[in-house]
């Protein structure tokens, strides 16, 4: 079983691998905010338990056996944060620090009781994918909202950034999932759009907010 440390640094692995492909030991230490030699020594041991590929000057993977336990691991976050927004009334900017400490829980039947009570869900507060009980992870191609073109219709699915600011901002503009927005214009300058959705007849998004709301096109 592996240690709450050894979980994060897989968790870790698990997101960098899907946002960029690979991940680098530089990136986790910036990541985790530890010196390179403390990475080292937790890949070596990540690697002695069969959970990482890892050669010198190389970039760090996952095992099949890693991708597996990574992936139960962000299960049983995401699972978390869903349970408190849905059944306890938390915000969707204050469930990510209880979920991090909730993940390390070794306790499967917990875990498949929390999943029944809210009815299976797919995705977290956040739109982001819960993978399965078997470690397996849907994937979600959608847009950034700064890919769409000034006329068009979207409804906003999910979030490239859950960081609490983040979030708070989005609460600022009463912006939320599932709603629809319309994009009635595009600045040619600075990219900004200019959208309107329920309780806003018009607001202002900049460039750096539209990449990091994922919208899927009302057909």
């Amino acid at each position: 079983m592996a240690s709450s440390t050894e979980e994060n640094y897989l968790k870790i692995l698990f997101n960098l691998t899907h946002e960029k492909g690979e991940v680098n030991i530089s990136e986790l230490s910036t990541q985790l905010g530890v010196s390179m030699p403390t990475v080292n020594s937790m890949i070596k041991n990540l690697q002695k338990n069969e959970l990482v590929h890892y050669e010198k000057y190389k970039p760090v993977t996952l095992t099949e056996k890693g991708k597996k336990t990574a992936a139960l691991i962000v299960r049983k976050h995401r699972l978390t944060e869903m349970f408190l927004v849905n059944k306890m009334g938390f915000g969707w900017e204050e469930v990510h620090q209880i979920a991090e400490q909730v993940e390390h829980i070794h306790a499967p039947k917990f875990f498949e009781r929390m999943d029944e009570m809210l009815g299976f869900p797919t995705v977290d507060p956040h739109g982001s994918p819960i993978p399965d009980k078997q470690g397996r992870m849907q994937e979600l191609h959608y847009k950034n909202l700064s890919q769409v073109k000034a006329g068009n219709q979207v409804i906003l699915v999910a979030l490239a950034d859950s960081s609490s600011d983040f979030l708070e901002f989005l609460n600022s503009r009463k912006l939320k999932l599932g709603m629809e927005l319309n994009i009635i214009s595009k600045e040619s300058y600075d990219q900004s759009m200019l959208v309107s959705y329920p309780n806003r007849e018009s607001e202002t998004l900049s460039e750096k907010v539209c990449e990091k709301l994922l919208v899927r096109l009302v057909e």
